[in-house]
């Protein structure tokens, strides 16, 4: 704590914080979050480490060597550290003792635990270890909402339950003090002159199995097939070949598709601004920045009963996860009787709820606060 004291005080006498920023996996959402804090905090002096998003398994256990001829200078004369969970932290601190002085935060965009598995994919123990030595080396552990720090902590209840022998006692009831809620903020598109079209249906994530965009796809054509009439945006990046979900709906609804691609930024948010509906399929969400920004715009959520959605939709834009039917029933509902409800108010994720937060808490003091999502859903610190 007096560490942390000496240099609040140097700060207002006029010195310039200084934090090493590590991200070893910079994906989309996470170089959204890196450029953000370097922009909106220009008065830190940054010093960042970041590596592409991809090759999974060898970026969460090989960053530490990918940077070890960095990380030296990097870390030089710096007063904080703040880390994405993706990075190694107990094998970086390990190799670089001078990192293990600093104050440092473990940011979590996602956490392992609850991240599902892939077909064709096999679960593997080794990147929840890693979170959870990150973990435990770090002074505090930040999360992007509730469920993702609520997870975490249940996850790695349940690891030690499985752990043979020689089991520790205590880690969770160790680690929930040092937890706090503190999301990626939204900046949301300016108010744009397209009318709403109050039949468009938007997609606007990855064509990935975490999204289960299979239910999605089996929804609309149901829908299409019970008459209804609709138009789909299908936004998002999509590997190659394409998935058999979006071949389904291109080959069977293609009549009504007014956009299929990964649009540049104003086409994007136009049509963000045009959508009538936005729909989510997820079996994994912990924040879900594409959701909150086309419901700032406008946009009707229509999302999962499940994952991160419960905190920041109320209950009519929420429908049983995994549920086809269900799923174009509500949807069939919204365009028959236009009973769709109005977009909610997810303000409280707009960067101007959430940088005071953020100033807090690379300021090294963070304060309990109402959660963006309302008092219902409090944005915890330790619990």
């Amino acid at each position: 704590m007096r560490r942390d004291g000496s240099r609040r005080r140097a700060y207002n006498g006029g010195m310039k914080q200084r934090i090493l920023l590590l991200s070893a996996y910079q994906a989309d959402s996470h170089a959204w979050w890196t450029q953000w804090l370097e922009q909106r905090f220009a008065d830190i002096d940054w010093r960042r480490l970041t590596l592409p998003g991809r090759h999974f398994k060898w970026r969460i256990r090989g960053n530490p060597l990918s940077w070890i001829d960095q990380i030296a200078a990097a870390s030089e004369g710096v007063d904080r550290v703040l880390a994405t969970s993706m990075v190694d932290l107990a094998t970086l601190r390990g190799l670089h003792p001078a990192l293990a002085a600093l104050p440092t935060d473990y940011y979590f965009h996602e956490n392992q635990f609850a991240y599902p598995v892939g077909p064709e994919q096999r679960p593997s123990l080794e990147p929840q270890i890693v979170q959870l030595y990150g973990a435990l080396a770090a002074d505090r552990l930040l999360f992007n909402s509730e469920w993702n720090r609520r997870s975490f902590l249940d996850g790695v209840a349940a690891l030690l339950r499985r752990m043979p022998d020689a089991v520790p006692t205590g880690i969770v009831e160790r680690l929930t003090p040092k937890t706090a809620v503190v999301p990626v903020p939204i900046v949301p598109p300016a108010p744009g002159s397209t009318p709403r079209d109050a039949r468009l249906i938007l997609w606007n994530h990855r064509w990935e199995y975490d999204k289960a965009p299979a239910v999605f796809a089996d929804a609309l054509i149901r829908l299409a097939e019970a008459g209804h009439a609709f138009r789909l945006a299908l936004l998002g990046p999509r590997p190659h070949p394409p998935p058999p979900a979006l071949s389904r709906l291109v080959n069977g609804l293609g009549d009504r598709i007014v956009a299929n691609d990964r649009l540049p930024r104003h086409e994007y948010d136009a049509l963000l601004q045009r959508a009538g509906v936005v729909v989510s399929t997820a079996i994994h969400e912990f924040q879900g920045l594409g959701m909150l920004e086309a419901t700032a715009a406008g946009a009707t959520p229509l999302v999962p009963d499940a994952l991160v959605y419960p905190e920041q939709y109320p209950a009519e834009c929420r429908y049983p996860a995994g549920d086809a039917d269900a799923l174009a029933r509500r949807l069939a509902g919204w365009l028959s009787d236009d009973s769709r409800p109005a977009a909610p108010d997810v303000s409280g994720w707009y960067e101007t709820s959430l940088q005071p937060r953020w100033r807090q808490t690379l300021s090294g003091a963070i304060s309990a606060a109402a959660s963006p999502g309302g008092d219902s859903h409090p944005c915890t610190e330790g619990s």
